[in-house]
């Protein structure tokens, strides 16, 4: 398990709040991105929540693989924001859903996503790599490769 503070890295937390302040410095929850409207969507309406971020790609066998593990965890844990990250176009995408259902949020990174990936630990770039932050928007841990039933239930613990 891999702890990183965003405190460190510029989210302000209030004592005492349910939410936190976002300074511009923020790695992740600074940022917004598009989703498949062409609406901005900014990452820090997430922070007070437990979040798992998902990176993933249309032409990526082990993010397709694991798309409806993320929908069961989405449907079953209702306090948990899933939020897939996709390092792909918006045509991609849209064709992928016309195979494969989901109902959390997914945004367009293009390839500002595998620099973010790489900011927060992925150096390689592989997919897919999730991420699970605390309520505070801190990274509590870090999965690069396909996610496994068990194995993430487990790390949900940590944040849930």
């Amino acid at each position: 398990m891999r702890t990183t503070s965003l405190v460190a890295l510029g989210v302000a937390v209030g004592a005492g709040s349910a939410g936190a302040s976002i300074l511009p410095a923020d790695p992740v929850f600074g940022r917004s991105f598009t989703d498949l409207q062409g609406r901005d969507q900014a990452l820090s309406a997430y922070v007070g929540r437990p979040v798992l971020m998902n990176f993933w790609a249309s032409w990526c066998a082990p993010c397709v693989r694991e798309m409806p593990l993320l929908e069961t965890l989405h449907q079953r844990h209702p306090e948990l924001a899933v939020l897939g990250l996709a390092i792909d176009t918006q045509g991609n995408v849209e064709r992928f859903l016309e195979k494969i259902q989901v109902s959390y949020p997914l945004l367009l990174t293009g390839t500002q996503g595998i620099a973010l990936m790489r900011e927060l630990g992925n150096k390689g770039g592989g997919l897919p790599f999730t991420l699970l932050f605390d309520r505070r928007g801190r990274v509590v841990d870090s999965i690069t490769g396909e996610l496994k039933p068990d194995d993430i239930q487990g790390r949900l613990a940590q944040i849930l």
